[in-house]
C-alpha cells in the first residue's frame, strides 16, 4: 500500500509537504518527429553485435542518453564501470566506482547534474560492504558521499535517481529485503527520498516523499504534465505509482504475477515499463483529462534483446533500453547491449486517440 505523502526528516525535524514540482530537463515536450533508423552499415566495432549502439557489455543498470541521440553513458552494475558508448565509436571507460555487487547491489543507477555542461557533475546510487549510498562524481576525482547509511540487505538493494528540479535530487531506495523497514519512518529503506541542493558539505536534512516501497525499479517524469512515475516490486505485486505536480499520489497499475518491473519512460500520458522476467516492454496509456488508465498495458516489445532493465527517451523521440541478460541467466552472444526500442523509427508510442 502506498503510504502518506507527508515528509519525514531523519533529523527528527518538523515534517513538510512534498512541494517540489517535478520538472524534466531539456527534452521533447510535444510529439517529436520519427527518429531515423540506425545506419545500414554500422561502424565496424570490435564487438560484432549488430542493430545496437553497443554490445559485449556486462549486465547494465543506469542509462543516460546523449544530446545527439546516437551516444549514451551506460553503467555496469557488477563492475562499477560507467562507459561512454556510441553508434559510430568504440566504447570508452569514463570511470570505475568501487562497489559491492553482492546480492542485487552494485552500481545501481547514474544521473547527470541538471547543469552538467557547466559543473560536469554526475551522481550514482551504489552499494558498499556496509550500506547503500548516493555519491557525487566530479571528473576523475574519487566519488564523494552525498547520502550514506541507506540499509543494505541480501536483496532489495536496487534503486534509482532522478532530478525533479534543477536543485532537487530524488532517490528511490529498496526495502533491503525487509518490508517492515519500508514502513518504518525512521528508516531510509523502501522510500522515495528528496535531497535538496545535494552537496558534500553541510547537506540539508533528507525528507521523504513516499514510504512503503518494495525493491526499487525506476523513476521517470512525463514532461507534458510533470507527473513523476515510480516502479517497484512488493512481495504481493509489482506496481507503477504516480506523484502529480500537486503532490497527489496514486497506484496507476499493479501486476499480481510480478513480472519484474524495472525501467520506465514517460511522454504525453503514456508510460513505458520494462518487465525483466517476461522479456517485455509495455505501454500504459492514460486518459489526458483524468489520468486514468485506458486499458490493459500494450505490449511494445517481446522477446527482442531479452531481459531489459533501463529505459530512456532520446531527444529524437526514440526510446533506448539496456539489457541484464548476463545476470538474468539467459545471456546470448554479444550481451549485454544498449539497443533502440524502435530500430526502424516511429518514435514514442501514442494512445489510440493520438494515433487517429
Amino acid at each position: 500500500m502506498l503510504v502518506g505523502v507527508g515528509c519525514a526528516r531523519f533529523d527528527s525535524a518538523q515534517t513538510e509537504p512534498f512541494t517540489t514540482e517535478p520538472e524534466m530537463r531539456a527534452g521533447p515536450t510535444t510529439s517529436p518527429p520519427p527518429p531515423p533508423p540506425l545506419p545500414a552499415q554500422p561502424f565496424p566495432k570490435q564487438c560484432k553485435a549488430t542493430g545496437v549502439m553497443q554490445g559485449c557489455l556486462d549486465a547494465t543498470s543506469g542509462l543516460i542518453m546523449g544530446p545527439d541521440s546516437q551516444s549514451a553513458l551506460v553503467a555496469e552494475r557488477l563492475t562499477g564501470a560507467i562507459k561512454e558508448v556510441a553508434v559510430r565509436a568504440e566504447p570508452k571507460i569514463k570511470t570505475v566506482i568501487p562497489v559491492d555487487p553482492s546480492g542485487d547491489g552494485g552500481l545501481m543507477d547514474i544521473v547527470l547534474s541538471p547543469t552538467y555542461t557547466q559543473d560536469r557533475l554526475m551522481y550514482a546510487y551504489i552499494s558498499t560492504p556496509t550500506d547503500n549510498r548516493v555519491v557525487r562524481i566530479a571528473n576523475a576525482d574519487p566519488p564523494k558521499p552525498i547520502l550514506t547509511g541507506i540499509p543494505k540487505g541480501a536483496t532489495g538493494n536496487t534503486g534509482s535517481l532522478i532530478f525533479t528540479s534543477p536543485t532537487t535530487l530524488v532517490v528511490q531506495t529498496g526495502d533491503a529485503g525487509d518490508p517492515a523497514l519500508a514502513a518504518d519512518p525512521a528508516s531510509m529503506a523502501g522510500k522515495v527520498l528528496r535531497i535538496e541542493q545535494p552537496t558534500t558539505v553541510n547537506q540539508a536534512p533528507v525528507t521523504t516523499a513516499l514510504s512503503g516501497m518494495g525493491a526499487g525499479g525506476s523513476m521517470c517524469i512525463d514532461p507534458s504534465d510533470g507527473s513523476l512515475y515510480i516502479t517497484d516490486r512488493t512481495p504481493t505485486a509489482d506496481r507503477l505509482q504516480r506523484i502529480t505536480r500537486d503532490s497527489k499520489t496514486s497506484t496507476v497499475w499493479t501486476w499480481p504475477d510480478r513480472p519484474g518491473v524495472a525501467g520506465c519512460a514517460a511522454l504525453d500520458g503514456t508510460v513505458l515499463v520494462n518487465l525483466v522476467n517476461t522479456k517485455k516492454t509495455v505501454a500504459v496509456h492514460l486518459a489526458p483529462d483524468t489520468g486514468a488508465v485506458t486499458g490493459d498495458p500494450e505490449v511494445i516489445r517481446e522477446n527482442v534483446r531479452g531481459h531489459a532493465w533501463a529505459l530512456q527517451l532520446s531527444p529524437d523521440g526514440n526510446v533506448w533500453g539496456a539489457t541484464v541478460n548476463r545476470t538474468a541467466g539467459d545471456a546470448e552472444s554479444f550481451d549485454d547491449v544498449v539497443f533502440p526500442l524502435f530500430p526502424q523509427g516511429g518514435g514514442f508510442p501514442r494512445s489510440d486517440a493520438e494515433k487517429t
